[in-house]
């Protein structure tokens, strides 16, 4: 079915509550989303703020999420002073970002910011930066604390440069087991290894800001890393740091090569440079299907010693699944991800959507503009959705929350 005739059928079953028009301008009555784009004026941008909040069919914002050009940071502080002011809008979260994403549009490097503003009555909404020092060392106090029976999910947005992403997630699966954060790392300042991340009216260029979601709303997370599942399922036997050895008590290497060449001579071409490899997220499951590893990259082979190279720490014991990720196996576990979802929220229906894609995604993978945007309509919409490209991506996978790459993570804002 074309984007076009999608819109139009989703305007004709939803009526005029909801407002519609595909790839631009969007709202429902909870939330509303835009792309502003061209030179950066402040009266024009503050009479743009101004129409988009008048839009919004409710009587408060609660949350605002903004994702903004590089080209513009040496404004950002003005900018969203202008949004905050213009736009009504008490609490404003968001990052540099050389590409993002407006309802069912992809703006990849983007000359323009998006916008999305949220009303979300009885939300308890608790917004906080903490800088990347820290986040660090054995004293560190994690920004959670004291919110592990009222938070029912978080949004962040991080630096990638200064900022130990992965040691902060891993106090928080500690800490708050089973609760979901998603999120994603800012796009760069140009050549520079620097980005920006947006609390409120302040602009830091580390650390991390997150959004505490609690009260009645909820953030149902999807994650969807691109990969298809190829071979067997097998148990590591043998693993030092992140080198493989034995898988079944064979060499790895070996069960590599004879899962690549039981496939058909079409998979062996679509695999090429693009093994992966997947592991359990549970291990005390007696079957795992797809979307269940934690997929990593095939770093290197070492045929002399049988042993492979992965961007993950294993152990004896773990199963892993060699995976492909390719346009046509990252397409087709977003769609299946998308209906999963549709599952898990039992005809509730999400009040706006925040997603982080891969800058790996977009055209260079799939050949197409508005990709993931457009099929995450299809599934879930109308939706107000907001997004950008991302330096990495932050989702569930099983119980617990990890930095992916390649991946499309989306938080869902629903009414419980």
């Amino acid at each position: 079915m074309s984007s076009g005739l999608v819109a139009k059928v989703i305007k004709t079953v939803v009526g005029p509550a909801t407002e519609w028009r595909y790839g631009a301008f969007m709202r429902t009555p909870f939330s509303v989303a835009d792309f502003f784009q061209g030179d950066m004026d402040e009266a024009r941008l503050a009479s743009w703020a101004s129409q988009l909040r008048a839009r919004l069919p409710a009587p408060s914002v609660d949350l605002g999420v903004v994702f903004l050009s590089p080209r513009w940071s040496s404004r950002a502080q003005d900018i969203l002073d202008v949004l905050r002011v213009h736009a009504r809008i008490p609490r404003l979260v968001g990052c540099s970002a050389h590409g993002a994403v407006s309802n069912g549009r992809e703006h990849e490097e983007m000359d323009g910011l998006v916008l999305a503003l949220h009303h979300l009555p009885g939300a308890t909404l608790d917004v906080v930066h903490v800088a990347a020092d820290a986040l660090t060392g054995d004293d560190a106090v994690m920004p959670w604390s004291g919110l592990a029976s009222s938070c029912r999910g978080a949004l962040a947005f991080a630096d990638p440069f200064q900022t130990h992403n992965e040691g902060w997630l891993a106090a928080w699966n500690r800490d708050l087991p089973s609760v979901p954060v998603v999120g994603g790392l800012a796009s760069g300042l140009g050549t520079s290894d620097t980005s920006q991340i947006y609390r409120d009216g302040e602009v830091h260029e580390n650390g991390v800001v997150m959004v505490f979601v609690g009260g009645a709303f909820s953030v149902v997370p999807m994650v969807s890393q691109g990969c298809t599942p190829i071979g067997d399922p097998w148990t590591i036997t043998r693993a030092e740091r992140n080198v493989i050895f034995g898988i079944a008590n064979r060499p790895a290497y070996s069960v590599l090569v004879d899962t690549f060449n039981a496939m058909s001579a079409e998979e062996r071409q679509r695999a090429q440079n693009n093994l992966m490899v997947g592991f359990a997220s549970a291990e005390d499951r007696p079957e795992h299907g797809a979307g269940e590893f934690l997929v990593r990259n095939l770093l290197g082979v070492d045929p002399r010693h049988g042993a492979l190279a992965v961007g993950a720490m294993a152990r004896p014991g773990q199963t892993v699944q060699f995976q492909r990720r390719d346009a046509d196996a990252a397409s087709a576990d977003l769609s299946r991800c998308l209906e999963r979802t549709r599952g898990v929220l039992a005809g509730r229906k999400p009040v706006g959507g925040v997603l982080f894609s891969c800058c790996g995604r977009g055209q260079g993978l799939f050949g197409k503009p508005d990709h993931d945007a457009t099929l995450i309509q299809e599934h879930l919409g109308p939706l107000a959705l907001s997004g950008l490209f991302a330096n990495g991506e932050i989702g569930p996978v099983g119980s617990s929350c990890h930095l992916h790459g390649y991946t499309a993570s989306l938080a869902l804002l629903v009414r419980d």
